[in-house]
């Protein structure tokens, strides 16, 4: 065989593999199931995860949210599609109307330790081109929300050991996990894969309907600059997108970034407990029986400033109000965020250690509030 012809078997056949990866690539199609939630992740076609590398499909646009839920440190990637030729339809304060055969996928990992099991949290990765690295990272979970005719369902795929796909898990799982913090303390928790009513029992965020919604596809949370489309407002990338029909005539609702520090330090405090809270402490939400509201338009006793409790039992930790101006150490809302007692610790699902930093936001709010309560 001559030199020439076998360095032209060899190209055609790097040819071939190419065209079989391109092939592909191509078949990662985003796929709307009308009744049925199929058992593996992939069947979905948001994204495909090869050589350690996720590639979202055409037409799935990530996107992030200004202050977003704690969630164990996870880190969080959002992606949200829409059937060709429909779009949402915007709303100043509740969550977006989405058409039917909308799909919503939020998938948590980690930056991996020294083991697989041993994990620590810094800046999430971003996609770029459509892709994001998966190098030194574990997925744990996607969670999908589908609009479907009846409504929004709620399913969580948990990953497998290869991190090539995800299975559907409805039952939920704990996934021992260690923590390890930036000034070197390791910490053992449980992570929690929710299982459907879980699932419900943060996006049911009206306790008399009880029907599932988003809680993030609101204007104040994606009202931000755009973390994937350079130059853009998100919700200006959305309606250029076409995800979003509206006219913002007037100004969108805006969340403060929590982490922002030339942000008011009461926008960012109120953004928090708003993103981490108010699904629950809301006029009607599950929580409701508390009077505890913490949604971003709240005042006084609502809000908790010297506010007794209602319904908390033991979950006190033996404080009389639920913010004492001046004096987080008295307050119980500071002590429900910070304590791992099951009983007590808020919020009730979802976390398994605490979130130091946003404590200390809290406190730093409550420290410099006026006032006083009676006692």
């Amino acid at each position: 065989m001559s030199i020439s012809i076998y360095v032209r078997r060899i190209f055609l056949g790097l040819l071939l593999i190419s065209a079989v990866a391109c092939a592909a690539e191509e078949d990662t199609q985003p796929t709307f199931h009308e009744e049925e939630n199929p058992n593996a992740l992939s069947d979905w076609g948001m994204f495909s995860v090869r050589e350690k590398t996720m590639t979202l499909a055409d037409n799935v646009i990530p996107y992030d949210i200004a202050t977003p839920l704690f969630s164990d440190y996870a880190l969080k990637l959002r992606t949200i599609w829409l059937p060709d030729g429909t779009q949402s339809v915007y709303n100043p304060d509740e969550a977006f109307d989405m058409p039917v055969g909308t799909v919503i996928t939020k998938t948590f990992y980690y930056p991996t330790a020294d083991t697989k099991d041993e994990v620590t949290y810094n800046r999430a990765r971003t996609v770029s081109s459509r892709m994001m690295d998966l190098h030194g990272l574990r997925l744990i979970e996607t969670r999908i929300l589908t609009r479907r005719e009846s409504g929004w369902d709620a399913v969580a795929y948990l990953w497998n050991d290869e991190q090539t796909d995800a299975y559907l898990k409805r039952t939920g799982a704990i996934i021992p996990l260690t923590l390890n913090r930036p000034d070197e303390r390791s910490e053992d928790f449980a992570y929690l894969v929710p299982n459907v009513n879980q699932c419900a029992g943060c996006h049911a965020t009206n306790a008399t309907t009880k029907a599932i919604k988003p809680i993030g596809i609101k204007a104040r949370h994606l009202n931000k600059q755009s973390s994937f489309a350079a130059g853009f407002n998100q919700l200006d990338h959305w309606i250029a997108k076409g995800l979003l029909t509206a006219e913002l005539t007037d100004e969108a609702p805006r969340n403060a970034d929590w982490l922002n520090f030339d942000e008011p330090l009461d926008r960012r405090a109120r953004a928090y407990l708003d993103a981490n809270c108010s699904h629950c402490h809301n006029p009607n939400g599950p929580a409701d029986t508390s009077g505890l509201d913490l949604e971003p338009d709240a005042t006084g006793a609502s809000l908790g400033i010297c506010k007794t409790p209602i319904a908390a039992g033991t979950g006190t930790g033996g404080r009389i109000h639920g913010i004492v101006p001046g004096d987080p150490d008295r307050s119980i809302l500071v002590y429900r965020m910070e304590t791992n007692d099951p009983g007590a610790m808020m919020p009730e699902l979802g976390r398994g250690v605490t979130h130091e930093e946003g404590v200390g936001l809290i406190r730093e709010w409550i420290a410099q509030m006026d006032g006083a309560c009676g006692t």
